[in-house]
């Protein structure tokens, strides 16, 4: 846990000392994985695929259900404020993004909390807050999409615009389990290229068991998917020309798990779309 969370400070520092050199506005994730628990991770998930094939047609799949947990300061848009019909529209988005790979989500519970503490300090690394917040609002069980909705405002986690859990935390950290993303990265929001409610796709491609399309650089099993090109580092913008990995395809920058501009991201790929539905099957018990 440790080693992971260093990884999240290296990554949130080496993100913030880029924008300071960049005047490009960056994607922050912070939802990463240190290399050994990954290959412990995939080397268990193949064994479970070798045991038990799986079938990726399976007729009617389950909507997954969110509750919706609005963090805010005050009554205000800039305050944090999603009124419900914000919310719906971004769950709309949600449902237009994971469409072409059968992927349905449902709101069954909205809840509001005004809490600047929450509000500002919610940070993957120093968790205490996070966990404080989630421990107070997390419901369902292991299906169940909690997304939280917060301001991240200090020095810490001002870069960021979102972090997620991936499935297989679940088992040894229920309560953290979920997603939270600026409030004005919500479709309408405020947040400059990063405004149509794709942060929120991203992310929970994470909860899904999605890594980002640069994970591991141009060799080896990258993000265990076999039909995104192999890339070494995140798209920023729209970078059209981008071939990080040359002789590996052009760069995903269209891929909703890459960096890019929202006006950028528009797809998933028929492998990503086979490994989260596997992902569901065995971490979350969950057919979709």
């Amino acid at each position: 846990m440790f080693f992971r969370r260093l990884c999240l400070f290296n990554a949130l520092a080496a993100c913030a000392l880029g924008a300071a050199l960049n005047d490009v506005p960056r994607r922050g994730c912070a939802t990463e994985i240190s290399p050994d628990e990954m290959r412990t991770v995939e080397a268990k998930f193949a064994e479970y695929k070798t045991l038990k094939a799986l079938d990726d047609n399976r007729a009617d799949p389950s909507p997954i259900s969110i509750a919706w947990h609005v963090i805010f300061t005050n009554q205000t848009v800039e305050g944090g404020y999603l009124n419900e019909t914000t919310i719906n529209a971004s769950v709309s988005a949600l449902n237009d993004h994971y469409s072409g790979i059968g992927v349905n989500f449902t709101l069954d519970h909205v809840d509001y909390s005004q809490n600047t503490t929450w509000f500002i300090e919610t940070d993957p690394i120093y968790k205490t807050v996070e966990l404080e917040m989630k421990s107070a609002l997390r419901v369902g069980d292991v299906a169940t999409l909690n997304i939280y909705t917060v301001g991240f405002g200090t020095s810490h986690n001002n870069e960021l615009l979102g972090f997620a859990t991936f499935p297989w935390w679940y088992a040894n950290s229920t309560i953290d389990d979920g997603v939270v993303i600026l409030h004005s990265t919500v479709p309408g929001g405020s947040k400059l290229h990063y405004d149509e409610g794709k942060t929120l796709t991203h992310e929970v491609g994470h909860w899904l068991g999605l890594y980002h399309p640069f994970q591991g650089g141009c060799y080896g099993d990258g993000d265990f998917v076999s039909d995104t090109a192999p890339q070494v580092k995140p798209s920023y913008g729209c970078p059209v020309s981008q071939d990080s990995c040359i002789g590996g395809g052009p760069d995903n920058i269209h891929n909703f798990m890459d960096y890019s501009y929202d006006s950028c991201l528009d797809s998933f790929t028929p492998g990503q779309a086979t490994r989260l539905r596997e992902q569901m099957l065995y971490y979350r018990n969950a057919t979709v």
